[in-house]
């Protein structure tokens, strides 16, 4: 019997349960894939918006504030890259004008700080790049990058340490309320659990449902977008927007906190909530607006387009309420959700609270995680101290992004772990450079096929039947 399960494991139901194991509170994660942060955590903009563009009064505007001013510390506690880059959202005409002085001073509502708006000239001083076609901006120093997936798999790897279980594969069927506790059914086991966190994505309409709640309604939004190799240049240092429409913030241009440049996403309501192909048409559009914002864009140096899947709810707004005894949801958690999820985590542990969860903190607690790469960016006397105690890091694997076999050993040990090549790559950035895994995927399905006890046929890229290797061409028995 759990205290507490919280259903799905991206980006929020991580914080969540992050954010209970720091109570007296046992945690389990129900995640319906094969690994963490496979949802809107493992394609998005990767951007801590400032706050200025949620609605003022909304629980947008609330929580993306409180996230933002909490999200440096919390990348420090877990390990995770942070850069405090800076946001400006350019316009071209006096329309545009209008919008971001309405911007502005919703931003001095919603209490974000040192915002300013420029001219055109002004703006192209802050980030020369800017084409000459600005006429204005707005800015705030106060937005900036992560990584979206290394956050959401340190947050639930933090969780695992202080005590919460993880279980995947654990896609929920029924739920149903047996009167002092729920048991959460997959269809081949069953969970048992006082209190339900519903945080999951685009599905957690459906979730709702399951104990009865029909008053709102999920749909994806596809934003596709093309990522460009360390080639390509340090175009612009801040995140360019340009002025928002009802749509969404528009195409933008920014760095990477890996030293990339990222343009996109394109915004187009789905009824799919599967379906994550690009399309011809979304990545002109991005390439033809990014180039309006940015004109030195160098395209040629693209090195990969996705898509991600935003969870849009019906009604304008994040929708965390108690529909049913015990029960919460943290659905329709759209952009600003990632900017949100620490904030989020705190505001449904309180609501938690409230409904008789005892939420007591934990006297031992322990919020630090040791990052699991990066061994690249220490000094050499350090990576020779480390060498010499484990050889393994003193051979690259993926020569791209310089990943030793050190660095993807740990993470292949190391809670969650991976089943998957896109899992490691997630954890390492092996197979995420210049030559998506050309070269390093072959080492790397090996090394995954040691360690999880399976053979290299069984090993998949990302799950289900995208198994790497089909069948083998000559028999391993060799005659010398």
């Amino acid at each position: 019997m759990y205290d507490a399960a919280v259903i799905g494991a991206g980006v929020v139901g991580a914080f969540i349960a992050r954010t209970l194991t720091a109570c007296r509170v046992r945690v389990v994660m129900l995640e319906a894939q094969n690994d963490v942060a496979k949802g809107q955590s493992s394609a998005n903009s990767a951007i801590v918006h400032a706050g200025f563009d949620a609605k003022e009064g909304s629980l947008k505007a609330l929580l993306n504030v409180r996230g933002s001013e909490m999200m440096e510390n919390v990348c420090r506690e877990l390990g995770v890259k942070y850069r405090r880059n800076g946001s400006i959202v350019i316009g071209f005409n006096d329309e545009d004008k209008k919008t971001l002085e309405a911007l502005y001073e919703r931003g001095v509502t919603n209490g974000v700080r040192e915002m300013s708006l420029l001219t055109g000239d002004e703006a192209r001083a802050v980030e020369p790049g800017l084409s000459p076609a600005v006429t204005c901006a707005l800015f705030a120093p106060t937005g900036a990058i992560v990584c979206p997936y290394e956050l959401t798999m340190a947050a639930v790897g933090n969780a695992m340490d202080n005590g919460a279980d993880l279980k995947l594969n654990f896609k929920v069927d029924s739920i149903t309320d047996r009167g002092d506790h729920y048991e959460i059914s997959d269809g081949t086991q069953t969970i048992e659990a006082r209190y339900v966190v519903n945080a999951a994505g685009v599905y957690s309409d459906a979730v709702a449902a399951m104990v009865g709640d029909t008053s709102f309604d999920v749909h994806p939004r596809r934003g596709e977008y093309v990522l460009l190799d360390k080639t390509a240049g340090r175009l612009v240092d801040r995140t360019v927007f340009r002025t928002p429409s009802k749509m969404g913030k528009g195409i933008l241009v920014s760095p990477t906190v890996d030293g990339n440049l990222l343009t996109g996403p394109t915004s187009v309501d789905m009824v799919d909530k599967t379906d994550r192909s690009t399309t011809q048409e979304g990545l002109d559009k991005v390439m033809k607006e990014a180039a309006e914002n940015v004109p030195a864009i160098r395209f040629n140096c693209s090195i990969t387009s996705f898509t991600g899947l935003r969870a849009v709810g019906s009604t304008g707004d994040f929708i965390i309420n108690s529909p049913a005894p015990r029960f919460v949801n943290a659905a329709g958690i759209e952009s600003p959700g990632l900017s949100s999820a620490p904030a989020i985590g705190l505001y449904v542990r309180d609501l938690l609270g409230t409904l008789g969860l005892d939420v007591t903190p934990r006297d031992d607690f322990d919020p630090i995680r040791p990052a699991l790469h990066g061994f690249r960016d220490l000094p050499a006397g350090q990576k020779n101290e480390i060498i010499k105690k484990d050889p393994a890091y003193g051979h690259v694997i993926c020569r791209c992004e310089t990943v030793t076999e050190g660095e993807i050993l740990a993470a292949i040990r190391t809670n969650p772990k991976p089943s998957d090549l896109d899992g490691v790559k997630r954890r390492t950035r092996a197979q995420m450079g210049r030559c998506q895994g050309g070269f390093c995927s072959p080492v790397i399905l090996d090394l995954l096929a040691k360690e999880l006890g399976i053979s290299p046929l069984e090993v998949t890229k990302c799950g289900g039947r995208s198994n790497v290797l089909m069948s083998k061409t000559k028999s391993e028995e060799v005659d010398v």
